[in-house]
């Protein structure tokens, strides 16, 4: 496995990527992401996720980011933005791999905390996320359950 940039010779491929039937409603299409984060291109890191020559996932990585910038309460947050592993593809270990690497790359930037949401749901992302060790912190943002993960030295449960 390996993450690719999103170029000109992928974009299609990339936007192509869809998840299973059902779970539609819990992300965004492939296509609106590498969107929003070239509008950001300073918080927000869209990669491709490949085996070999197969495109199996899509990961977008943000850094940094402030949700309420008008709440004082809210600190910069980074962590995995709209994991998506393609329908034929789901439950062999790609979304793990997606979400480590940005796990990876959090600690590089020198975090300690990775921060996922989720839109609770049957064929949600809820059980995947707390799957690795992700934590409900008892917030939410807009419809979406905030979730944490430490990865500091002392961390209890070690990013995928």
């Amino acid at each position: 496995m390996r993450l690719v940039e999103i170029t000109p010779d992928n974009v299609l491929e990339a936007c192509a990527l869809r998840v299973r039937p059902g779970q539609e409603g819990f992300v965004a299409p492939v296509a609106r992401s590498p969107a929003e984060a070239y509008a950001s291109p300073d918080v927000a890191r869209p990669r491709l996720v490949y085996d070999g020559d197969r495109l199996v996932a899509f990961v977008r990585g943000f850094f940094g980011v402030r949700f309420d910038p008008d709440d004082p309460r809210d600190r910069p947050r980074s962590g995995p933005w709209r994991p998506a592993v393609s329908a034929g593809h789901q439950g062999r270990g790609y979304g793990r791999f997606a979400v480590g690497a940005v796990c990876e790359e959090v600690r590089r930037r020198g975090g300690s905390r990775v921060t996922v949401s989720w839109k609770p749901g049957g064929h949600g992302p809820e059980g995947f996320s707390t799957g690795l060790g992700f934590r409900p912190t008892g917030g939410v943002s807009g419809d979406q359950v905030v979730a944490e993960l430490d990865l500091g030295p002392a961390a209890q449960v070690q990013c995928p």
